[in-house]
């Protein structure tokens, strides 16, 4: 004989403007319509989101996107398997420098416009450095396994900047990143919105690349569970990522993105100033998307591209089959049925290529209806297609070259 399902839910969040799909969910009523009771609980470090889920203080929470992935394969720190059934959002991070150095690369002679420019400056005012015997730069991202931290590494590359060996990276909790780059511990940052605003605002930091820039369009948070949790609450899953993809589709109604920042700074979610949150807000082509272009599908080509990411980056060494992984983290099924309770149209494929459209175009989706997706060219030109095998990715990508070589 089965248990009760769960019905009332502790959720972790972040102080970050993506985890407005929850926020909005509560505050709206979307968690109710689905006769869930829902409790928010901010915390303050991605170390801390990922202790109180694998430990049942928290019944699931906003995740980095690469978060569940680490856990399943064990090199997490905890290893307690998660499983993920949306996206929460696509877009929204952004790599920072201090006004200080930002002046440095304009000094170099190359035009630090755009992520390849302000690159390329940095490769070489880390030469000038090194040749005058200066310690190396310091930036920071805020988990080993983000987004954030292999967006980083991407832009560092794309100048032939080796992450492991020409700068140091650091980890650094959301929240404390302005005051981090203020004080002069770390020289940048990547990181969520609308902290990369704040920096902006106060005239502490200067945007040199968006996440948009280095992958258009690609994903950032999703809601994440153990799954265990998932296995012993199936309907109850389900209604919560249907709630959740209502409360997606009102944040990306234009005319709703001012009161879900008045709500967002007004309950006391995230202590920054309003207009930095609205400046984050502002629907502009690269900016925070919730439901537009599948937003809250969880393609399972992402995963597999996080999972090279861990091999590339040294996290991991042997993840047998990525797209077998990937089919039991990135959970398609559960998204499909919890989408059909509020008639959201789904992709009728699980995967696709990344690094192939530079505008927007369309594929086949449930009710014979045409899906718009976006853009989603990356930095380095690549074409990513998730069922290459392992052996081809990593020799038709090989790491940064060291400066110094």
């Amino acid at each position: 004989m089965s248990l009760p399902e769960q019905t009332r839910i502790r959720l972790g969040i972040l102080p970050l403007a993506d985890a407005l799909p929850l926020v909005i969910a509560l505050k709206k009523g979307f968690f109710e319509k689905h006769h869930l009771k829902v409790e928010l609980s901010v915390e303050r470090a991605w170390a801390a989101v990922r202790d109180k889920v694998s430990t049942g203080l928290l019944d699931g929470a906003q995740m980095l996107a690469p978060m569940p992935i680490a856990a399943a394969l064990g090199i997490d720190g905890v290893g307690v398997p998660m499983i993920t059934a949306m996206g929460l959002n696509l877009n929204g991070n952004a790599i920072t420098v201090s006004h200080g150095l930002y002046e440095r690369m304009c000094s170099v002679g190359i035009d630090v416009r755009g992520p390849a420019g302000s690159a390329s400056a940095l490769a070489q005012l880390i030469r000038v450095d090194r040749a005058a015997g200066r310690p190396p730069l310091v930036f920071a991202h805020v988990f080993p396994f983000s987004t954030h931290h292999y967006e980083l590494r991407m832009w560092l590359a794309s100048a032939g900047i080796d992450p492991d060996g020409d700068v140091l990276l650091r980890v650094v909790p959301p929240p404390r990143m302005v005051e981090e780059l203020e004080s002069g511990r770390i020289d940048g940052f990547c990181v969520g919105a609308p902290w990369s605003d704040v920096a902006a605002e106060s005239g502490s930091g200067v945007v040199v690349a968006s996440k948009h820039q280095i992958w258009n369009n690609s994903p950032e948070k999703v809601l994440a569970v153990t799954r265990a949790w998932a296995d012993a609450n199936p309907q109850t899953l389900r209604r919560l990522v249907a709630a959740l993809i209502e409360a997606a589709r009102w944040l990306d109604v234009p005319a709703h993105r001012r009161e879900a920042a008045y709500l967002m700074i007004g309950g006391g979610w995230l202590q920054a100033k309003e207009s930095a949150l609205q400046a984050a807000l502002t629907m502009r082509p690269d900016g925070l998307l919730f439901h537009r272009y599948a937003a809250t599908f969880p393609w399972r080509s992402h995963a597999v591209w996080f999972i090279l990411q861990m091999l590339r980056a040294g996290q991991c060494k042997d993840v047998g089959n990525p797209m077998a992984l990937a089919e039991e983290i990135y959970r398609c099924d559960v998204y499909r049925e919890a989408a059909a309770l509020v008639g959201e149209p789904c992709p009728d494929a699980d995967v696709k290529l990344e690094g192939n459209q530079s505008g927007t175009w369309a594929m086949p989706s449930t009710g014979n209806v045409p899906l718009e997706l976006g853009a989603n060219l990356l930095l380095d030109g690549s074409i990513f297609r998730s069922e290459e095998s392992l052996p081809t990715f990593v020799a038709r990508r090989q790491p940064s070259i060291h400066l110094a070589e």
